[in-house]
């Protein structure tokens, strides 16, 4: 029921919408930069295919141009026949201009592509015969079918006038196949980019969006660490103030207990503080020369009075930490050992030894004993036996952590458990100027 509410979050909803509306934007950037890419590049491929056309139109109806020349004032095509510019397609017409009648066919290359109309052949002629420049004209064939031609003037040997035009006329699909080849290419490139594009930008997205999910997750995980934690000193409080207004005695009766529970709830709070820092990184950790025994023998001085017997066995000790953090860390682990100290069955105090040694702190207790290998378990949130929540061996495992330690259990000789928190030794002085 709790995975299915968390995925029914609304923030979750709303990252998760956040997430597909970067990978829709993010992709459909791609899809405009691609399509007008490509536009460019057929548009480009278009031109040049066009000119490439054009240049050998103009290339072959200009050879035969050169080649017509004039004898005794009588036109000779003698030349046309033999060269390879006449053969093959674009093909080329020689028209010569005719005083009164216009434009004449006088020669005809041998392959035949299109049936162009005589007029149509003319008309181009006439206009480069009038402009004395070669022209270009879009016409069709017989059939319908678009054809383009280009037209050169060639002059009168004798009297330098224009006498007649060498027109070439050309297949518009020249190099269509390719140039559709080459759209194909393109559009298919564009789709596999797209959907790379699109599997990207969902990655791109989700790793951004990282710290906005994690940061949900702890706001959840301190929600519901809040409300598992502060649930029982409240129901006690609540309890004992209901259970002083019916009884005799009145409220005075009932204020251990209810101060019991505040300094519970007290203790709960700090704990909730102190795990949502670790765990946003808010700040980094504050590391500074700390008398780690001072510090255990001021916490183990502000345990309750009575419910434990406590021993404690201190040598001097010097480590690099956070004094808040280790104070937080040191208390869990004093707590846990009252709540769970005792020999299954037995009542009466229990019984603690509390040691420092070096940079480690250990807690014995006179308990049930924990294995080693179930230590990872009972430091999961609301796992640890006993009625407690699992928080607290949890945040301390987060401290050692924090210092470059660790925290390890073993059974203790007679019965019981010690736990023992591992922080990271002070850094000698020569080590820190260097």
């Amino acid at each position: 029921m709790a995975k299915s509410a968390r995925r029914r979050s609304p923030a979750r909803s709303r990252l998760r919408l956040l997430q597909l509306r970067l990978t829709v934007a993010y992709t459909l950037i791609t899809v405009v930069g691609l399509s007008c890419l490509s536009w460019l590049v057929i548009r480009t491929d278009d031109r040049s295919r066009q000119t490439a056309e054009y240049d050998e139109m103009r290339r072959r109806a200009s050879v035969a141009a050169s080649l017509v020349y004039y004898e005794d004032d009588r036109i000779r095509l003698d030349g046309l026949s033999d060269d390879e510019a006449t053969a093959g397609t674009p093909q080329i017409l020689v028209l010569e201009d005719r005083p009164g009648s216009g434009p004449a066919v006088v020669f005809r290359g041998r392959t035949q592509q299109f049936d162009v109309p005589g007029a149509t052949v003319a008309r181009a002629a006439r206009s480069a015969v009038r402009a004395e420049e070669t022209v270009r004209q879009e016409a069709r064939d017989r059939t319908g079918g678009p054809v383009r031609l280009l037209a050169v003037p060639f002059y009168h040997d004798a009297t330098d006038e224009v006498a007649g035009a060498a027109v070439a006329v050309g297949d518009p699909e020249y190099g269509a196949a390719e140039h559709r080849s080459l759209v194909l290419s393109l559009v298919i490139g564009c789709a596999a980019l797209t959907a790379l594009a699109a599997l990207t930008g969902h990655v791109l997205s989700g790793r951004s969006m990282r710290p906005a999910w994690q940061a949900l997750e702890q706001q959840e995980r301190l929600l519901a660490d809040a409300a598992h934690e502060l649930r029982t000193p409240v129901a006690v409080m609540r309890g004992s103030v209901e259970v002083a207004e019916r009884g005799p005695g009145g409220l005075q009766a009932h204020l251990p207990r209810i101060r019991r529970a505040a300094d519970r709830m007290g203790h709960v709070v700090e704990n909730l503080l102190t795990r949502g820092r670790l765990e946003a990184a808010v700040e980094s950790v504050r590391a500074e020369p700390l008398r780690l025994d001072q510090l255990v023998e001021e916490v183990c001085a502000d345990l309750p009075e009575g419910g434990h017997r406590l021993e404690l066995r201190l040598e001097e000790s010097v480590v690099e930490a956070d004094a808040a953090l280790v104070r937080v860390a040191v208390r869990n682990l004093l707590d846990n050992a009252v709540r769970h100290g005792r020999r299954p069955g037995e009542e009466g105090p229990a019984d603690l030894l509390v040691a420092v040694h070096g940079p480690e702190v250990s807690v014995a207790d006179r308990g049930p004993g924990v294995e080693p290998a179930r230590l990872p378990e009972l430091m999961e949130r609301f796992r640890s036996p006993g009625g407690g929540t699992g928080i607290g061996l949890s945040l301390v495992h987060r401290v050692a952590l924090a210092h470059r330690g660790g925290l390890t259990v073993r059974t203790r000789t007679g019965g019981g458990a010690v736990f023992v928190l591992r922080l990271a030794p002070a850094r000698s002085r020569r080590r820190r100027a260097r």
